[in-house]
């Protein structure tokens, strides 16, 4: 009988233990912290040339690019940044950089993405090349080549753009960028832009490597410069020409790495472009109208081809 009452005592205090542990087993765990709101993206790129709205900026050279974005979310469908990002050029006043100041914000509504913000273009270290009474300095004068170039070229743009994502294999999208005084000309310029991208199926390369073609159109309106690039015919300024640019291409990703190979072309003729661009490296004769007998022509809104490896993540992706 004491045999009998000291098993059942071991029993009921093996089942005792034993329905603790499973208590214990399935309490829930700690909740993990909230995603924090803020984020920084990073982006590197490496170009065989910076093209711009369908224009050279470093003289058809490669050309490198860094860049940082602050980010926060006030909410999943509201973000808030600011960024500044930096290019190697060749500009004709021989400004050592451009530097890109921006902010802005980013609505979604679903299917839809906004972007509304104001982009800072800043190039420091240019000099002016003109006459003395438009450079201030008795030893000033025109390029070799008889171009005229202003010491400071920046200026900023106020811009908004959409993207409406159909699927997870396109989207398209478009914008509208304005500035008062382009490259500080004096001409005020607005840009529209229109855009697709048609993603490949993630199945159709191995290794996690991904494949997407895009295509790129625009039309950059421009407005009439100051009297510092005024020619005989226009001695107040001159009428820059309005044009239209594409580039199509396409672009292969791996994890944060994406390589574009790119094709861009404008309708701008070499005298026009002459005239808007103010190339150092312009050759030749080639008359319009803003761009008068003897001055050059500028092959920097021609066809380029432009191969492009790049770099983008944020802190969070790294941690």
């Amino acid at each position: 009988m004491r045999k009998l009452t000291f098993s059942l005592v071991l029993a009921a205090a093996l089942a005792s233990s034993s329905a603790l542990a499973a208590d214990m087993a399935v309490k829930a765990a700690p909740a993990a912290p909230p995603p924090s709101p803020w984020d920084i993206a990073i982006t590197a790129a490496l170009m065989s040339d910076y093209n711009f709205r369908g224009i050279t900026q470093s003289a058809h050279r490669p050309s490198t690019q860094v860049g940082f974005e602050p980010r926060y979310n006030f909410t999943s469908a509201l973000q808030g940044y600011v960024g500044v990002s930096g290019e190697s050029i060749d500009f004709p006043n021989r400004a050592a950089a451009e530097i890109d100041f921006y902010a802005g914000i980013r609505p979604t509504y679903g299917r839809l993405a906004l972007d509304f913000g104001v982009w800072d273009y800043y190039y420091p270290g240019g000099q002016c090349f003109n006459t003395p009474a438009f450079c201030g300095f008795a030893t000033a004068m025109p390029l070799p080549n008889g171009n005229l170039v202003k010491q400071n070229e920046s200026f900023y743009e106020g811009y908004g753009k959409a993207t409406y994502t159909v699927n997870d294999n396109f989207n398209f999208g478009g914008g509208i960028w304005g500035s008062p005084s382009v490259l500080n000309s004096g001409a005020s310029g607005i840009y529209y832009s229109g855009t697709g991208t048609l993603t490949a199926p993630g199945t159709w390369l191995p290794n996690g490597v991904g494949a997407y073609v895009s295509a790129d159109i625009g039309w950059w309106q421009f407005g009439t410069t100051d009297a510092f690039y005024g020619v005989p015919a226009f001695p107040a300024g001159i009428p820059y020409r309005s044009y239209a640019n594409w580039d199509a291409g396409v672009a292969f990703t791996w994890k944060a790495f994406t390589l574009d190979l790119r094709y861009y072309q404008s309708n701008l003729s070499r005298g026009d472009c002459n005239a808007f661009t103010s190339d150092h490296t312009a050759t030749g004769i080639a008359t319009t109208p803003i761009n008068p007998f003897p001055l050059p022509g500028s092959d920097w809104c021609g066809a380029a081809f432009v191969a492009k490896l790049s770099l983008a993540t944020s802190i969070n992706q790294l941690k």
